[in-house]
């Protein structure tokens, strides 16, 4: 057996190269972002900074800790505050009689009218311990960190760039096994006559499948290796390109851990396997009788366990969109929702296109005999269309879900802010001074802040707020989406929540705690918003946002007055429309669309070496085919119009399914946009969508003239 899988591989290498590069390629991703995951989990070690001489460092309490139920029993959760508390003043009297205390300020430390954060202490620490007790928090060695600015900046930075590197990786796999399973399919349906020789020769069914297994795996070995040394060549590189692109701090850098090597390793020859199991079922049921078919006209395109797992995905992927709109509408505009949930559709759709290839190519209208025969072709050879449309299905529908949905989201949002306020200007900074409005003119200041509520008894939730000024002037110049209440009636005994909290009737009594963990205070309901994209409210006034700095004023009125006032407050002012496309630009951050990209750039990697694998082989096994249509008159520029129409109808088809798909995901975005009484604002990403169709129908087109010119000589 060993024998036969050797020089099988060798006389056949170049129908298996394109999977060989496939799963290497995609072993070598993996590994790269395995790499890359490993350096996310730990931020680096950071000395301290701001009490660097100090030995011990008091400071005031930076969390909140309540307690909730688990199941029969209380436990306490923690919740991080905004800001440190103060460090008590008589502590601090106790502290600077016994020993030499060291205030240290600088941007982002809370050294204000109530006190320091944290002082620096020049004493043993048992000693500290025992005088300060339970009244603050005693920091030493490393936990001196923790009383720098901004002391979570590090782990902070990870966040976004785990998500990326683990979206990444999710589709190197998905779009790995897709082509890697094409590949051994079509593969298999190119070797029917061979396997019917086999069977003639006495070989049974379990042979020839443990042939094409162990084929499978000898070249999953062969590729795992190759691409595990890509990807520990590929990981610095990657870790350069996320730092030259604002997706990582400058310090972030790639270790040395091996079990990304293992798990790539042993990932890809687990592709390598899966991928061929159902071609090698598929080989198995060939009859020793097939050695004898001269026609290339497919007959079994569609398997019974083919149709029923297409079916069952595509049901699959549309009922949880249909549940998800129905039962979270907010889990639509988040990114790992319409970055996995169209994998299913693509999967299913794309095992279900052999359906679609005879009514689309009977469809067509062409003229001629290149327009017959294209279509005709196209027809009849049902698993070459639909191999070829697949990975074009592929890449299509994940740059129209990918890019569509990002956009669509950053568009609602930004129209959103815009419809929001009736603000003329808008100035935006941070630690905005006071301004005095002119005569005529209303202008509301708001600020960041944070709330802490019980959602019943098991959690506690955090919400980031905004602190109101000038309450009056607010309800003057916000257009938010009341659904009941007043924004009027807001007070310093009053709050602003949204339609997420778990009281939200007007009238109502919610308990909370500010962003320093002071309270609980009980706020009287004012108003009710609607939850929109995800940034409306709650709202309190100042007095429940200890701490709190505007960043935002809004003002109307009063002309060119108004503008040098707002000048006077330090920050950038612009009209409202300036603003809300500033804060919110329609195509998103530099940051987003550059992690798109690099998302697309491996499924478009990928469909070219499915494409040109595909059409290579299924136009080199074509040479009596073409021959037969040059003997019946045909010239050599006919059959090479034939050859690249049929692929080119092949890349429309599956552009075709990759937009039904998109229509599908953007369109359920839309209305969970609408079902959340936000902006439904759209946008098909069609200058993407037609550079990756263009890129699919080039690579097409070569790979079937090359070899069509060959035979043709």
């Amino acid at each position: 057996m060993l024998t036969v899988v050797l020089s099988g591989l060798r006389a056949r290498w170049a129908s298996f190269l394109g999977g060989f590069v496939a799963l290497a390629l995609g072993v070598g991703l993996l590994t790269t972002m395995g790499l890359g995951l490993s350096a996310t989990f730990h931020a680096p070690e950071r000395a301290p900074q701001r009490f660097a001489s100090s030995p011990v460092v008091v400071q005031g309490r930076d969390r909140l800790t309540l307690d909730v139920r688990r199941g029969p029993e209380t436990v306490p959760v923690t919740q991080r505050l905004d800001r440190p508390q103060p460090v008590d003043r008589e502590l601090l009297r106790e502290l600077r009689a016994r020993w030499t205390v060291t205030t240290s300020g600088g941007p982002g430390t809370a050294t204000g009218p109530t006190g320091p954060d944290a002082v620096g202490v020049d004493a043993p620490v048992a000693e500290v311990r025992a005088l300060v007790g339970d009244r603050a928090q005693v920091l030493t060695g490393t936990e001196r960190r923790r009383a720098d600015p901004d002391p979570d900046r590090d782990a902070e930075a990870l966040v976004a760039l785990n998500a990326l590197l683990g979206t990444s990786g999710g589709v190197t796999a998905f779009v790995s096994v897709f082509v890697v399973a094409s590949t051994f399919a079509f593969g298999v349906a190119l070797r029917r006559r061979e396997f019917g020789l086999l069977r003639t020769a006495g070989a049974t069914p379990g042979q020839v499948r443990r042939l094409l297994l162990a084929e499978a795996a000898a070249l999953g070995v062969l590729a795992s290796a190759a691409g595990c040394a890509l990807g520990g060549l590929g990981a610095p590189l990657l870790a350069r390109t996320l730092v030259d692109g604002g997706l990582a701090p400058e310090w972030f850098t790639v270790g040395g851990p091996v079990w990304p090597f293992h798990v790539s390793f042993w990932t890809g020859v687990t592709v390598a396997l899966a991928g061929a199991v159902a071609a090698s079922r598929r080989a198995g049921k060939v009859g020793p009788t097939a050695a004898l078919r001269d026609a290339d006209v497919d007959a079994d395109t569609l398997p019974l366990g083919r149709a029923l797992l297409g079916t069952g995905l595509l049901l699959t992927g549309l009922g949880l969109l249909v549940w998800t709109y129905a039962t979270d509408p907010s889990a639509l505009l988040k990114r790992k929702t319409y970055t996995t949930l169209p994998m299913l559709l693509i999967t299913g759709v794309a095992l279900l296109s052999p359906l679609l290839v005879r009514p689309v190519a009977g469809l067509l209208r062409l003229r001629g005999a290149v327009g017959t025969l294209v279509r005709e072709n196209s027809a009849a050879s049902v698993r070459r269309t639909a191999a070829v449309a697949a990975p074009v299905l592929v890449t299509v529908a994940l740059a129209g879900t990918l890019f569509g949905s990002a956009s669509t989201v950053t568009r609602a949002k930004g129209v959103e802010a815009r419809e929001q306020t009736a603000a003329e200007h808008v100035v935006a900074g941070q630690g905005l001074r006071p301004v005095r409005p002119p005569a005529g003119a209303v202008v509301s200041p708001t600020g960041p802040t944070s709330v802490f509520v019980r959602d019943g008894d098991a959690a506690v939730v955090k919400y980031g707020a905004r602190a109101v000024t000038d309450p009056a002037a607010f309800a003057a110049l916000a257009r938010l989406p009341v659904v009941a209440g007043d924004l009027r009636d807001l007070d310093d005994r009053s709050i602003v929540v949204n339609e997420e909290f778990q009281h939200r009737r007007v009238g109502e009594t919610v308990e909370v705690w500010r962003a320093d963990g002071t309270g609980p205070v009980r706020l009287r309901i004012a108003a009710v918003l609607a939850l929109g994209t995800g940034d409306n409210g709650p709202y309190v006034t100042r007095a429940n946002a200890p701490g709190s700095a505007p960043d935002r004023i809004e003002a109307r009125g009063g002309g060119t007055a108004t503008v040098r006032a707002l000048e006077a407050s330090g920050g950038t002012v612009g009209t409202a429309d300036a603003w809300a496309a500033a804060a919110r630009p329609s195509s998103g951050s530099p940051q987003t669309r550059l992690g798109l990209v690099l998302v697309l750039g491996i499924a478009l990697v990928y469909t070219v070496i499915g494409l040109a694998n595909t059409l290579l082989m299924a136009t080199s096994v074509r040479g009596g085919e073409l021959a037969s249509l040059r003997l019946a008159g045909a010239t050599r520029a006919q059959i090479l119009r034939v050859v690249t129409g049929e692929a080119t109808l092949a890349v429309a088809i599956g552009a075709l399914l990759g937009l039904v798909v998109t229509a599908l995901v953007l369109g359920t975005l839309g209305a969970g946009l609408a079902a959340l009484s936000a902006p439904v604002a759209l946008a098909l990403p069609w200058t993407t969508l037609g550079a990756a169709a263009g890129v699919c129908a080039t690579v097409a087109v070569a790979a079937s003239a090359l070899p069509a010119w060959r035979l043709t000589r």
